[in-house]
Parts: C-alpha cells; sequence; structure tokens
C-alpha cells in the first residue's frame, strides 16, 4: 500500500506545474533578446564561413545556441554573467578536449568524464554555464575537424565566440529601456 501511495506521488509529480514558470516579459524584452541572439548567432556562423570551411563553421558550436539563450532571454540569471559565460565555455573546453586525448579509445567513458568534471570544476571555480556541458561533450562527440583541432578548440570556438557573444549581449542588454 505504501509503496503503491510513493509511485503515485511519483508520478503526480512528472505532471509539472505553471507555479515555475518564468514571469511573462514585455514586447520590447521579447524583440532586444530576438535582435541579441539574432545578431551574436548571426556574427559567429558568418566568421565562420568567411575563414573556415563552410562545412565546419568552427567558430559556431551547438552550445552557444544555449548560451544565447541564456545572455539575452535570461539577462539576470547569475549562469549568464560574464565570469560564467567565458569560465564555463573555457574550462569545459579544457576538459573536453583532454578527455578525448587520454580517453578516445573508449568514447562512451571520454563522454561521461568531460560533461561531469566540467560541471564540477565549474562548480568549484563558480563559473556554472549549463551550456559548458554541451561544450565539453562536443570536443568529445565532434567530427573529425573538431578532434584535430586539439588544444586550439579552447581558442577557437570555445573562448573567441564566447566572447564575441559577450561583446553582443553587453551592447544589446544595455541599451536604455
Amino acid at each position: 500500500m505504501k509503496i503503491e501511495s510513493s509511485w503515485r506521488d511519483y508520478w503526480r509529480k512528472m505532471r509539472g506545474t505553471t507555479r515555475g514558470s518564468p514571469p511573462r516579459v514585455s514586447n520590447e524584452e521579447i524583440l532586444l533578446s530576438w535582435l541579441g541572439a539574432f545578431i551574436g548567432i548571426g556574427i559567429l556562423a558568418g566568421i565562420g564561413q568567411l575563414f573556415f570551411t563552410p562545412a565546419d563553421l568552427m567558430l559556431l558550436t551547438g552550445s552557444f545556441g544555449a548560451s544565447a539563450v541564456l545572455l539575452f532571454g535570461a539577462v539576470r540569471s547569475p549562469l549568464a554573467q560574464p565570469r560564467n559565460l567565458l569560465g564555463g565555455h573555457i574550462l569545459s573546453a579544457l576538459v573536453g578536449v583532454l578527455s578525448w586525448k587520454l580517453l578516445h579509445f573508449m568514447p562512451w567513458l571520454a563522454a561521461a568524464l568531460a560533461v561531469s568534471t566540467a560541471i564540477a570544476l565549474m562548480h568549484a571555480s563558480r563559473t556554472l554555464h549549463p551550456p559548458g556541458g554541451a561544450t565539453a561533450l562536443i570536443a568529445v562527440i565532434g567530427s573529425g575537424e573538431v578532434h584535430r583541432l586539439g588544444f586550439w578548440y579552447i581558442l577557437a570556438p570555445a573562448a573567441a565566440g564566447s566572447l564575441i557573444l559577450l561583446a553582443v549581449a553587453l551592447l544589446i542588454n544595455n541599451i536604455p529601456r
């Protein structure tokens, strides 16, 4: 009887609630979020297409999409602050590259070690930025081109891309309202 009650409580939690949903923002804030993400990701993709092979876009990585959500959509979040953006991506890129170099013969272990260690280091350094986990994982599961970059992956895309997104965020998020 008690087990059945526990399971019912467990599944009831899965329905979710709107209590924790973010508040509705103004149309102006929606427009500025859109504009910031458009400009930031557009610049990264444009530079990547001009200076790298178009198929690889080495200044653009999937984790920057999640960073754009934080930087332009959750501006006040502690996870969207410059320290977290830069530290999170750079530390995570380092961990991801090291994990791949040390454990490329066991990709499943390299992936698990990269993400878990990146989280631990971001916590320890107070630079927690959730997209950093993806940056670490991409260093492991990325294409051969990503693997050939080796430690350069830390500079481009991780550091350079983060700096460009930060510059755009500082401009867009400080427009007087």
